[in-house]
C-alpha cells in the first residue's frame, strides 16, 4: 500500500538522546524526526534547574495553552543561572495509578515542549515514543504531545492495544483510561488509570486536536496480525523490530536460552515474515540492524515501506548523548579498539522490566559490573516499577533494581532483583543530568546501542571522527 510517509523513520531513543533538536534536523530533511517522551517530566525539571540557558524550553513554556500551569512549573523549577553544580537536582512526584494533578499538568507540558520544539520553525512531521512498560504517565505524555501538534505516536516495549482508542478521546479532549497491570490481582479485578483533559488543563481545553498516526513496535507479524484485529481504535502502520536493535528487546520466542557468552538465544522462530506483514496491507518499517543502503532496497522490494534507525542517529552530533560520551564510542570505532566481542552486549537481567537490553560495554559506565555493584541501591524516579496488590487491598509499586530488602518487603521475589540495575538513574546520565545523591555519589551512565554500532565506521569520511544526523541520511538514501 502506497502512502506518503517518510522512508526513514529516526528511531524514538530514552531517556531524550532522541531530544527536539535531533527529531526537528531529521523532520527538515524530509524524514521522520521522533522525540522520545520517556521520563520527559524529568527531563523538563531538569533543563529548568540547569537554567535553561538558551531559553528554548521558556519559549515553548510561552506558547502553552494554560499560562497559569506553565508559570507555575516555572516557580517550582526554573533556577536563573542554574543551580550549583555541587547540588542535586529537585526531583519530581513519582507516578503512580492516580497521580497527582500538578504531576500530571507537568507531564503534560513536559511533552508539548518536546514535540513544540522539534516542530518549530518547518511544516514537516514529528513524532513521539513511548514505552508500553512506562504505562502510567503515558496518557498525559499523549495529551502533551496532541497539545502541541505531534504527527505520529510509535510506541513499543509491550503490547500498545489500548492505545489507539486512547488517541481517539484525546484528541476530543475527552476522558482516557488504560488498564494497569497489578501483579497479585484476583481474575476479572481490574484496575484502571484515568486521564481527564478538562480536570488536569484547569478548564482550558483546544478543540479538534488532530489525531496522529499510530504505529506499534512488534516483534513478529502474528502479534502485528491480532494489534490490527484486537486494537481499541484504528493502527496505521507498523514498526518490525528485530532483536538486533538498540534498547530493550523483546525476549525470544519460547523458553529463555542462554549462550556461552551469557546474552540470549534467538532462532528461527524470532525471524518477521515480511511476506506475512506485507499481507497485513499496513505500512511497516524495519528496525534493527537495517542501517544500510543495501539493506533498505532489499526489505522494500519484499513490502516494506522503508527502515527505522536508531543506533545512527543517537552518535550523531544532534543527538542528546553527552558530548564526550558520544565522542568517545566513535573514537574507539574508528580506531577499531573494541572488545572482541564487539562494542554491545544483550544483557537479559539489567532491565527491571524483564526485557533483554541491549548494553554498550564501555569504562566508566554501570555496563561494568564492578562498578555498579559499588552503587547504593536506590529507586528515586521509579518509571520502571511494577504495581502489585498488598495484602490490605490497596496497590503499591516496586522494582527489583531498588534496595533489595525494601523489594523482598513488598513482596517480591529475591532472584528478581539479582543483576538489575537502575536504567532510570543511568539513562538521565547518558544525556548530562546525573543525579547526585545523598552522600555526593554521582549516577553513572549506561549506554544503549543497536548492533549496528559495531559498523558506525561506515558513514565516517576518512580523518572524521563526528558526523551529523544529515549525514546519516545521505548515507542511506544515496
Amino acid at each position: 500500500m502506497k502512502t506518503n510517509h517518510p522512508v526513514i523513520i529516526q528511531g524514538g531513543m530514552g531517556i531524550a538522546v532522541s531530544d527536539w533538536k535531533l527529531a526537528k534536523t531529521v523532520s527538515q530533511a524530509g524524514q521522520l524526526g521522533v522525540v522520545s517522551g520517556t521520563a520527559i517530566n524529568s527531563v523538563l525539571v531538569r533543563r529548568l534547574q540547569d537554567g535553561d540557558k538558551e531559553g528554548h524550553v521558556r519559549r515553548a513554556l510561552r506558547a502553552f495553552p494554560s499560562q497559569e500551569i506553565a508559570e507555575q512549573i516555572l516557580a517550582s523549577y526554573f533556577i536563573e543561572g542554574g543551580k550549583e553544580t555541587t547540588k542535586g537536582y529537585k526531583r519530581p512526584p513519582l507516578f503512580s495509578v492516580q497521580s497527582p494533578k500538578p504531576l500530571l499538568q507537568l507531564n503534560v507540558v513536559a511533552s508539548f515542549v518536546e514535540v513544540f520544539l522539534a516542530k518549530e520553525g518547518h511544516h514537516n512531521p514529528v513524532g513521539l515514543n513511548l514505552l508500553e512498560k512506562v504505562l502510567l504517565p503515558n496518557l498525559s505524555s499523549l495529551y502533551g504531545g496532541l497539545l502541541a501538534g505531534v504527527d505520529y505516536v510509535i510506541m513499543g516495549a509491550g503490547i500498545p492495544r489500548e492505545i489507539p482508542g486512547a488517541l481517539d478521546l484525546l484528541s476530543q479532549s475527552k476522558p482516557a483510561s488504560l488498564k494497569v497491570h497489578v501483579e497479585g490481582s484476583a481474575p476479572g479485578d481490574e484496575t484502571l488509570t484515568t486521564f481527564d483533559p478538562a480536570a488536569v488543563m484547569n478548564g482550558v481545553l483546544p478543540q479538534n486536536l488532530k489525531r496522529p498516526f499510530f504505529f506499534p513496535i512488534v516483534s513478529s507479524s502474528i502479534l502485528a496480525a491480532n494489534l490490527k484485529k484486537k486494537a481499541t481504535g484504528e493502527i496505521n502502520g507498523f514498526i518490525v523490530e528485530g532483536p538486533l536493535a538498540g534498547g530493550h528487546n523483546a525476549p525470544p520466542r519460547g523458553p529463555m536460552k542462554i549462550d556461552e557468552h551469557g546474552e540470549p538465544i534467538y532462532g528461527p522462530r524470532d525471524v518477521v515474515d515480511l511476506k506475512e506483514m506485507a499481507e497485513l496491507g499496513l505500512p511497516f518499517w524495519m528496525a534493527g540492524y537495517y542501517a544500510t543502503p543495501e539493506k533498505l532496497a532489499e526489505v522494500q522490494a519484499q513490502g516494506a515501506h522503508g527502515i527505522q534507525v536508531g543506533t545512527l542517529f543517537a552518535f550523531s552530533q544532534e543527538s542528546g548523548l553527552m558530548p564526550d560520551i558520544r565522542d568517545k564510542v566513535v573514537s574507539l570505532i574508528v580506531k577499531n579498539d573494541v572488545p572482541p566481542k564487539g562494542l554491545v552486549f544483550t544483557d537479559p537481567l539489567s532491565s527491571p522490566t524483564g526485557f533483554p537490553f541491549k548494553a554498550v560495554r564501555l569504562s566508566n559506565t554501570i555496563s561494568q559490573p564492578d562498578l555498579y555493584e559499588k552503587r547504593k541501591r536506590i529507586c528515586d524516579l521509579g518509571y520502571l516499577r511494577h504495581a502489585y496488590k498488598k495484602e490490605d487491598g490497596t496497590i503499591g509499586q516496586r522494582c527489583p533494581a531498588e534496595p533489595v530488602e525494601d523489594y523482598v518487603k513488598k513482596g517480591g521475589k529475591l532472584e528478581d532483583t539479582v543483576g538489575r540495575k537502575c536504567l532510570c538513574n543511568a539513562l538521565m546520565a547518558d544525556i548530562g543530568m546525573p543525579q547526585i545523591q545523598s552522600g555526593g555519589d554521582i549516577e553513572l551512565p549506561m549506554l544503549t546501542a543497536g548492533d549496528d554500532l559495531n559498523f558506525l565506521g561506515r558513514i565516517l569520511n576518512p580523518g572524521q571522527l563526528s558526523y551529523s544526523a544529515l549525514d546519516v541520511l545521505h548515507y542511506l538514501l544515496k
